[in-house]
């Protein structure tokens, strides 16, 4: 309670309004499964479009498990995504090494060693690596020495460095070669004139390398060495060929530069404190190892490492490798923040409310497949606001995916049959078969963001392919869809729709997939909204204060058409006060708020009953 001990006039602020609650997102998504390139542990990266995939984890090209092709199904899965009206998903990549592969502690070579090639510096071999492992990282790299201008300005014997004149910044390790000719563009090596840039008391620049320091009133032309990081992937070495990924313009060789090769390309090592670089899609890194202290050794570093890349042009980076087929304890993944991978890294994101893995269902045995289910569910069921969405076996017939669907029960998920059939432009099939978890995801935010998270997300067209890898005609639906299996079907003049908004569980009250998933919304919403009212006195302001927040809430979903009833009051109540708590509540500190709401169910079954009538009839 304020004090008032003087007097005067004091103007307060009050609220006189309840406080409101927002509706969290419903449509973001979570993916794990494998690819050809990324990150393989840390936090799950967010992918707001298939080229920004393509960028981290890789084109959409066939894995090589141990020599054997195999779809990559998370690829397709998030192009699906985004192709039928996604937003925004965060991508886990799984991966599980070769037989032979060893494990590193660091993110760069955990869980298997990346591509990489070697080089000599100051006789000691380092390796310019591929941050991550799969063959995505068998890279060329085109380097080129350049110079940015003359930097060597004035009448002779009254010289000094200005970068301002040639819009290039003279910094502190700045490498800068000497050299009779002025001529711009690629410059070859020559380690005897190459110096680095230091500032004596009075911040005149000074020139030094291990035979000394430059007089600048007897050298002829000095000009600051960068160079040039061209990444290219592609099958030749000669780094004409390939499509280019990623380029670093004007690179120090120095370490003591800002922008030396080493720093901006550099290796992270959360366990040894090294940060990543800001852009984590950053392809490849320079493993230099201990860098010297003393500053004649530090230019002899720039020196050598400006020779050994102009020696080596175009460094081609191999060994990288997909591994093995990702197992159910790859996919389930493990650890926490910098260390986590798998289902345990999409843990981490409190925004993710829908959660895949794709192509699952084509890995492993049947067993590895139901074990993987499993763990999708009881991921959504632990984390309480989150839905899982599975698929059975390719080409499982009516009789197999009954059999899948009899393995399971849950409120958090649903079943969808049969799998997409889409184009597969660039390869030698004509056709591929595809896992619908992608494509249902998508369509679960369309229907979120178009029409709201109350509406089932069925009666949808499915975009993006040629047709489903089975025609399930109303007879077999007539069997598949009491049992909790959503099919997928062709309708003539109205294409490929989704026919089917069931969840797998046994329980009548949760047989909607749309349903379920209001709840998931509002006690989510509920949940990150009314955090104030913790440690806030229990008295009755406090309840009438939640009471308002809640019923405010509420009726936004009733109006958006959620709730059913014509009156707020026939569609939902909230109850918090004595009735709702008893004394030993109020002694241990309960607050305990009762909430009641009418969720509206999908049309089904639309049935008209016609029957003949004449003007001497009436109805009973």
């Amino acid at each position: 309670m304020p004090e008032y001990l003087a007097p005067g006039v004091y103007v307060e602020e009050t609220s006189f309004r309840a406080k409101s609650i927002e509706g969290v997102a419903t449509s973001t998504a979570g993916f794990v499964g494998q690819a050809r390139f990324g990150p393989t542990r840390g936090l799950p990266s967010l992918v707001t479009s298939f080229e920004e995939f393509q960028r981290i984890f890789g084109d959409a090209d066939d894995l090589l498990f141990e020599g054997v092709p195999a779809t990559n199904h998370l690829a397709h899965a998030v192009r699906l995504f985004f192709e039928n009206g996604g937003k925004r998903v965060y991508v886990a990549r799984a991966f599980r090494p070769a037989a032979g592969e060893s494990a590193g502690s660091s993110r760069a070579h955990s869980p298997a060693s990346p591509a990489s090639e070697a080089i000599s510096l100051l006789g000691t071999v380092r390796f310019v690596r591929a941050r991550f492992p799969g063959r995505a990282g068998n890279l060329v790299i085109g380097t080129q020495a350049t110079r940015s201008g003359n930097l060597l300005v004035g009448a002779a014997g009254n010289r000094t460095l200005s970068g301002v004149r040639y819009g290039d910044m003279v910094e502190a390790g700045a490498a800068v070669k000497e050299r009779l000719v002025a001529t711009s563009g690629p410059q070859a090596a020559v380690g005897a004139n190459l110096y680095a840039v230091s500032f004596d008391s009075a911040g005149r620049p000074v020139l030094s390398n291990a035979g000394g320091a430059l007089d600048l009133n007897a050298a002829s032309v000095a000009a600051v060495q960068k160079v040039t990081v061209d990444i290219r992937v592609g099958p030749n070495g000669d780094g004409s060929t390939g499509t280019r990924v990623e380029q670093f313009l004007r690179l120090s060789p120095h370490p003591d530069s800002e922008s030396f090769v080493g720093r901006v390309l550099r290796h992270e090592d959360p366990a040894a404190g090294v940060e990543p670089p800001a852009d984590r899609s950053q392809r490849v890194y320079f493993d230099l190892g201990d860098l010297p202290s003393l500053a004649g050794e530090r230019t002899s570093l720039a020196r050598d490492l400006l020779i050994a890349l102009v020696t080596h042009p175009n460094l081609t980076l191999s060994g990288g490798s997909d591994g093995r087929v990702a197992d159910p304890a790859t996919i389930g993944g493990g650890g926490s923040g910098d260390a986590a991978n798998g289902l345990a890294a999409l843990a981490e994101i409190e925004d993710i409310a829908i959660v895949a893995a794709p192509g699952s269902a084509a890995q492993g045995s049947s067993d590895d497949q139901q074990t993987i289910r499993d763990a999708l569910i009881a991921h959504c069921e632990l984390l309480r606001y989150r839905f899982a969405i599975l698929a059975g076996p390719a080409n499982a017939d009516q009789g197999q995916i009954r059999e899948v669907r009899g393995q399971h029960d849950s409120k958090y998920a649903a079943l969808y049959y049969p799998w997409l059939v889409t184009s597969a432009p660039g390869g030698a099939r004509e056709t591929m078969l595809l896992s619908p978890e992608g494509a249902m995801a998508g369509v679960y935010a369309r229907s979120d963001i178009e029409r709201g998270v109350h509406k089932a997300p069925a009666n949808e067209t499915v975009r993006g392919i040629l047709r489903f890898s089975r025609n399930v005609n109303k007879g077999e639906q007539d069997v598949l869809n009491p049992e909790g299996i959503n099919c997928l079907r062709f309708f003539e003049g109205r294409g490929q729709r989704v026919w089917g908004a069931r969840t797998i569980s046994s329980d009548p009250e949760w047989t909607y997939v749309n349903v379920r998933r209001l709840f998931i919304y509002m006690e989510h919403s509920i949940d990150r909204g009314t955090q104030w009212a913790v440690f806030e006195p229990n008295n009755e302001e406090l309840w009438l204060k939640v009471r308002l927040t809640i019923e405010g809430f509420l009726y936004d979903v009733w109006r958006s058409g959620a709730l059913l009833g014509a009156r707020p009051e026939d569609a939902y109540f909230v109850r918090c006060d004595r009735s709702t708590m008893s004394q030993s509540d109020l002694d241990n500190g309960r607050l305990i708020c009762l909430i009641g709401v009418a969720p509206t169910k999908p049309a089904e079954f639309v049935i008209f009953r016609i029957g003949q009538w004449t003007a001497d009839a009436s109805i009973v």
